[in-house]
């Protein structure tokens, strides 16, 4: 699956995260290394790097800088679902 030039905002998010469905995710992809840059919502700024499986799954890290002018780093898998449109969740 390629991700590159797709933009997402979260489906859901856990307690403890700055993303809201008023952050924007600008995915690029080359070969199975995901990057993105996105904005909105609690976040100022933030960009994450990851890998992605032969099934579409991603593995990555990022770090962001939240309103409160904190620095956050951390961890983070997704599975995006195709769905029956054609759209990715």
């Amino acid at each position: 699956m390629n991700y590159n030039g797709k933009r997402f905002r979260p489906a859901q998010q856990s307690a403890n995260s700055e993303t809201s469905q008023d952050t924007v995710f600008l995915y690029q992809q080359q070969g199975n290394i995901l990057t993105a840059s996105y904005t909105g919502g609690n976040v100022v700024q933030g960009q994450l790097i990851g890998l992605v499986d032969p099934e579409g799954k991603i593995d990555m890290r990022y770090h962001q800088i939240n309103d409160a002018g904190k620095l956050m780093t951390g961890t983070c898998s997704s599975t995006p679902e195709l769905l029956p449109g054609g759209k990715l969740r």
